[in-house]
């Protein structure tokens, strides 16, 4: 199957998106912008689409996707929390991962896609397994990567964002297509907005020498 190929099944599933995905990846669209503007509003906006989007991913038996969003779901209700307390936590300062923190990265990779797979194999009615399993368990590490602040965990998402777009085509949901499209945009900008921190920092440091 070529691109061509490939755009035209995307645009027959365009015609055919259910209101219910229109307003997920809606939320989900907007929840970017807010989060742009450092604007509180992104958490509910956020968690309206995680709902929306986990009973959608659901329906079409991503189950390891639909376990993803319940991860997120939990951190929106946290970050939404803890947001009026967000001047007294620590920021963790911007660094390249260390090879023990890239080799624990890859071993949250290959050891979460081995249970997800066993699991969605065996255990579901799951008709994707491994690419189902592929995309949540790269995700997987790069949100621990992001939690420690690593410039490495835009890697590793836009490689679960890179293999979950066709997966969502497959799956006739073209505008979750569109919106992980556009996260995985921003995650290259991420990546280089976070590189130009560390560059500047580093050069402020040999200043200091």
């Amino acid at each position: 199957m070529d691109l061509k190929d490939w755009y035209l099944i995307f645009v027959e599933q365009l015609t055919h998106t259910t209101l219910l995905e229109w307003l997920a990846v809606s939320f989900g669209v907007t929840e970017v912008f807010l989060a742009k503007r450092n604007n509180i509003w992104l958490y509910p906006t956020g968690i309206i689409s995680i709902l929306l989007s986990m009973y959608l991913l659901a329906n079409v038996r991503l189950y390891a996707e639909t376990l993803l969003n319940i991860y997120y779901l939990v951190m929106s209700v946290y970050g939404w929390l803890a947001w009026r307390k967000r001047g007294s936590l620590k920021i963790v300062a911007i660094t390249w991962s260390t090879n023990r923190e890239l080799k624990i990265a890859v071993l949250i990779s290959t050891l979460g896609f081995a249970l997800l797979y066993i699991v969605l194999k065996h255990y579901t009615d799951s008709d994707v397994p491994i690419w189902d399993a592929f995309v949540s368990s790269t995700a997987w590490a790069g949100m621990w990567l992001l939690a420690k602040r690593k410039i490495e965990n835009w890697i590793f998402l836009n490689i679960s964002n890179l293999f979950a777009i066709p997966l969502l085509i497959h799956k006739q949901l073209p505008m979750f297509a569109v919106l992980t499209f556009i996260l995985f945009i921003v995650a290259i900008f991420g990546f280089l907005d976070w590189k130009r921190i560390l560059n500047q920092k580093q050069q402020e440091l040999s200043h200091q020498l």
